[in-house]
């Protein structure tokens, strides 16, 4: 197994429960590494009790809402009740086809596996564009994984660039700390309740996943519109897609709000045009007026780095994300298993419970008898 973070700690205790002895190998010298890099006032978009993994409970006191460090102390004591064999510095280099199974390559030499689960999420490789005459700049700019709270630009102008989750949160906690806030959005998101009524928005996802697109789109828009009102007077225009279709057709997931909306509306947050490169110490806007600013960040996502793991082997699709996931393995690489890669509108962990358990089934099963150790 590759990955020692939500998912492959997850798939690891299910296949414990079945009498397999899983090996996950971590790059990190420790689990979780992803989020314990995440800045300070991270939360969980999705509630406590439909959040945890299976075969161990997340604990009341973690509130309804658990906090990054909660949620990290959560895995390791995971890992623990477990007791998964986690091997800490591995550094896994490609998988290859091997003798009767899978050949997975590492800086320490090669490891031979009947079965291959990939856990490495989606997060794993930091994304900003190569923006013309970024060099320019004389600024501070860093990707949105290095950001963790707002103490250092006080007074400042801060872009951020990046109109997904981590973009809007580190905006509000920008504006919030003290700061003067643009957010460049190339494309209009959608923006959800956490919960409204008393109700996790997340139960709202559970139902909209089991109707027709059209049917989902007009749903989800008319909670958004209960929501928040109509948020084009606040320079957020109405997205060209529905939120389930562009969840479905693009892998784009709405904003959260955890403060969002509320910071938008009091003019703490400035929304402007795409960033199109840097001209004179200037970042250039989408026909636009250039702007200036102390600091970018750039919320701009993540490569899921699997091209160089499995590109050789055709089993992911055009946006490099593995053709199937869970408990099947892509067509003509039986053994090899995907988990943690989609990104649900019931949230990517409440879908790693149940994909944790289709591949420790599948891969109990093609093991048979020799289902001493993978």
């Amino acid at each position: 197994m590759i990955g020692a973070g939500p998912a492959g700690l997850a798939c690891g205790a299910m296949l414990r429960r079945r009498g397999v002895q899983p090996v996950l190998l971590e790059q990190s010298e420790q689990v979780a590494a992803t989020w314990r890099r995440a800045y300070d006032r991270l939360h969980l978009h999705t509630v406590r009790w439909m959040s945890d993994l299976p075969g161990h409970p997340m604990p009341r006191r973690h509130g309804r809402w658990p906090s990054r460090d909660s949620f990290v102390s959560y895995l390791e004591r995971y890992a623990d009740v477990h007791a998964l064999d986690v091997r800490h510095g591995r550094q896994v280099e490609a998988i290859r086809r091997g003798d009767g199974g899978w050949e997975v390559a590492t800086a320490d030499g090669p490891i031979a596996a009947r079965a291959v689960v990939v856990a490495t999420g989606l997060n794993r490789k930091p994304f900003v564009p190569d923006w013309p005459g970024i060099e320019s700049f004389e600024g501070e700019l860093f990707h949105s994984s290095e950001y963790r709270n707002p103490r250092p630009y006080l007074g400042q102008s801060v872009l951020v660039v990046g109109s997904g989750n981590s973009g809007a949160e580190i905006a509000t906690d920008l504006a919030e700390g003290g700061a003067r806030v643009r957010l460049s959005m190339r494309t209009s998101p959608h923006v959800i309740p956490r919960e409204m009524f008393g109700m996790p928005g997340q139960l709202s996802g559970m139902l909209v996943r089991q109707l027709p697109r059209r049917l989902a789109d007009a749903y989800s828009g008319a909670f958004e519109r209960l929501a928040f009102g109509d948020l084009s007077k606040y320079g957020v225009s109405p997205p060209a897609r529905g939120a389930y279709t562009q969840v479905v057709r693009d892998g784009v997931v709405p904003i959260v709000d955890v403060g969002f909306v509320d910071t938008l509306k009091a003019g703490g947050i400035e929304p402007v045009a795409g960033v199109t490169g840097f001209s004179d110490g200037e970042v250039q806007l989408e026909g636009g007026a250039p702007v200036r600013a102390d600091a970018v960040i750039a919320a701009t996502g993540y490569s899921s780095g699997l091209a160089e793991l499995v590109g050789s082997l055709g089993v992911l699709d055009e946006r490099e994300r593995p053709k199937s996931c869970g408990g099947r393995s892509p067509a003509g690489a039986e053994g090899l298993f995907f988990v943690g890669f989609t990104q649900p509108v019931t949230g990517n962990l409440f879908e790693i419970r149940s994909e944790a358990k289709q591949v420790a089934a599948a891969v109990t099963s093609l093991l048979g008898e020799r289902a001493g150790a993978v």
